[in-house]
């Protein structure tokens, strides 16, 4: 799947918000996050926990500001600020992040803005969003807004008409800040559906620069490589993976993670939207293959001294649990998205330097693959204030807010977070983060991960459920492949 990372020019839009009718129904008035387990992040504070995303964020800028890209200045969309007709009110968002970090972050984002505008806005963050949605769904109480890391679920719930339809101010207003691509992963049938506001750049490979000189070690230049060091590292008497796939109801995703990189890498850009769009059986040969490749009887996790994992075991030892033993030596790498940074201990040193740690592109034989992710917002309900919200999380106004409020909350540096804004301001990013969204742009293909653009039950339920199971060594690829298989709804 191509992605277009050029740099698009921005369009100063004028945001002349043409208010869909409100609704009026009572439940309205109590929808929001209800039912979490963490409470409401208000002010700077958030929920603890880990989950797949980034990391915090602070204090950011609303109205007119200026952006930069590459050293050049653009102006970018003016965003309307105090209270006016319309605009007061309560906006409540549910999402996946819930750390301090994250959730502190995008709260801290959030407030700026109401404040701005007379609304008051409230994000929480629960690890088991993915079941909560649903059930608050069904239960007729939704947030207003619902940010989600499943394009996929976006479109399950557009289609089954529990979303609203974005208005096309809205629309227009965001759309000269993303590539093309970014805004037709919610697009369905030329019907916009979501708004970006996250992206994540997972084909990294975290390691101790110093560490490897030490011993020898280079930086692998092809997927071919990359294997051979890993046999190397391991006949030198060093370990050459952490590795962790616990992540509370969504355990099992970063198998899912290395299971995509290897058939987009190894199969091609058109086998994989085949595969993700269902036009091949998930157990096809291909997919077994990559399950074995990862985490087989002699997988590259799995073969005598291949792997740690702090936590006794693969699927006991929490994803984010791999930066204390990366640096401590006990693995040599450490294969996980941009959003990693913010797992390292306070203190932690990004860098080419002793002691520090830096990243590499996980490689590939032929071009230069990059697995994507990201969060995506969607409305629950018709009214001016959510339009502000939404417009707002699509603008590069909201990206700069996100990453200074995150970067501080992490005590400077890498902050976790990340954007395809085309005109969110480089220059608040480290180098290390910088070099991130310049593998973003010169990524060749880019594609986003294939389950979050699944349908629900298979990419954030079997996949996930079956591919523990299939690492835990309850059942080998050929079964949980075709246990995938049958749980794909017909």
């Amino acid at each position: 799947m191509r992605r277009s990372w050029h740099r698009l020019l921005a369009v100063p839009i004028a945001l002349a918000f043409v208010a869909a009718a409100c609704s009026t129904s009572d439940d309205d008035d109590d929808a929001g996050g209800g039912g979490t387990e963490a409470p409401a992040a208000t002010g700077g504070g958030a929920t603890e926990g880990t989950t797949e995303g980034t990391t915090g964020e602070t204090e950011g800028t609303t109205g007119e500001t200026e952006g930069t890209e590459g050293g050049t200045a653009t102006e970018s969309t003016p965003l309307p600020t105090g209270p006016g007709a319309g605009s007061a009110g309560e906006v409540t968002i549910f999402g996946v992040e819930n750390s301090d970090n994250e959730a502190g972050a995008m709260q801290d984002a959030l407030t700026e803005f109401g404040e701005a505008n007379g609304i008051t806005i409230t994000y929480v963050g629960a690890r088991d969003f993915e079941q909560q949605i649903n059930s608050q769904v069904l239960g007729g109480n939704p947030p207003d807004i619902a940010v989600f890391p499943q394009p996929g679920k976006v479109k399950q719930f557009a289609e089954d008409g529990s979303l609203v339809e974005i208005p096309q101010e809205v629309v227009d207003a965001v759309s000269p800040n993303w590539p093309e691509d970014w805004m037709q992963f919610t697009n369905v049938d030329g019907t916009q559906w979501g708004i970006p506001l996250k992206s994540d750049l997972k084909s990294l490979v975290w390691y101790v620069p110093s560490v490897w000189e030490e011993k020898g070690y280079t930086v692998p230049e092809t997927l071919t490589d990359f294997k051979a060091l890993i046999d190397e590292m391991i006949a030198n008497g060093d370990t050459p993976l952490c590795v962790g796939i616990e992540s509370g109801p969504a355990t099992g995703w970063p198998f899912t993670d290395w299971v995509e990189e290897l058939i987009l890498r190894e199969q091609g850009a058109d086998y994989y939207d085949q595969w993700v769009n269902h036009e091949v059986p998930f157990d096809d040969q291909p997919v077994i293959d990559a399950f074995n490749e990862v985490a087989g009887p002699d997988g590259m996790w799995t073969k005598d001294g291949a792997s740690f994992s702090v936590g006794g075991s693969i699927a006991a030892t929490a994803f984010g649990d791999n930066s204390e033993p990366l640096i401590d030596g006990d693995c040599m790498m450490h294969r996980q998205a941009n959003f990693f940074a913010a797992f390292f201990p306070e203190g932690t040193e990004f860098g080419e330097g002793p002691d520090q740690v830096s990243t590499f592109y996980f490689p590939s034989d032929e071009g230069k693959p990059v697995l994507v992710g990201g969060i995506n917002a969607a409305a629950f309900r018709d009214a001016p204030e959510v339009w502000q919200v939404m417009q707002y999380f699509g603008s590069p106004e909201f990206a700069n807010a996100r990453q200074t409020a995150q970067s501080e909350r992490v005590g400077g540096g890498n902050s976790g977070y990340l954007t395809a804004n085309l005109n969110a301001d480089p220059s608040l990013y480290t180098p290390l983060e910088q070099s991130f969204l310049e593998t973003l742009k010169t990524a060749d293909p880019a594609a986003f991960d294939a389950s979050d653009q699944m349908p629900a039950d298979v990419g954030s339920g079997t996949f996930w459920s079956e591919g523990t199971s299939f690492v835990n060594g309850d059942e080998d690829a050929e079964s949980a492949t075709a246990n995938i298989e049958a749980s794909w709804p017909s």
